[in-house]
């Protein structure tokens, strides 16, 4: 079956957003360096891993605040993975107004678990990527839903903003390692969710 996975990059601190967040810095002042090893150009491992990762994802999860970000900074209709036009299943409370024409997105306005049944009809024996911000992913790993985590930390100390990890209650959540590699630009670990 199809595993979920809440995947982010993360300051070593545990930070995913960097203070001074505006529409125009979405990641804050900085927070793309976040980003160096799948986008920057002196990491060509950390590509070659971030395209691994997206071939084995048949649809993504995530939530309005990630989408209006995005799509104002270029995503466009393709969504994240461009010519590869994956399907992007939007959790939001209200469709937006402003949905780009032939677009890949779903929007998904009764929560998470009809956006997680969608994407599963749609990736078929493909993984299912939970993506963009932590308040989506928290949601999945609290509501039990996620299967794995991928952390791409990437080494940097931020010292402050958003973290990955700030709501997912007060019960302890085992983890199991189920991988580690290590590029230029940052140390990739994913987690398997003890159930």
């Amino acid at each position: 079956m199809a595993k979920v996975v809440f995947d982010m990059s993360m300051s070593l601190d545990g930070f995913v957003v960097a203070t001074g967040a505006t529409p125009a810095e979405p990641l804050g002042k900085g927070g793309e360096r976040l980003h160096d090893w799948a986008m920057g150009d002196g990491d060509p491992a950390g590509r070659e891993l971030l395209a691994a990762m997206v071939s084995e994802v048949g649809a993504s999860i995530c939530g309005r605040r990630t989408y209006d970000d995005s799509i104002r900074s270029g995503w466009g209709a393709d969504g994240p993975t461009g010519a590869a036009r994956l399907p992007v299943f939007v959790v939001t409370h209200q469709v937006p107004g402003d949905v780009p024409e032939n677009g890949v997105y779903t929007f998904v306005t009764d929560g998470i678990e009809n956006a997680l049944r969608q994407a599963r009809q749609a990736a078929g024996p493909k993984n299912i990527s939970v993506m963009g911000g932590p308040d989506i992913g928290q949601q999945f790993v609290r509501a039990g839903l996620a299967d794995h985590i991928g952390v791409h930390v990437a080494p940097v100390l931020f010292g402050g903003g958003k973290r990955m990890f700030d709501h997912i209650g007060d019960q302890h959540i085992q983890l199991e390692v189920a991988s580690v590699t290590g590029t230029t630009s940052a140390t990739h670990i994913l987690y398997r969710i003890v159930k």
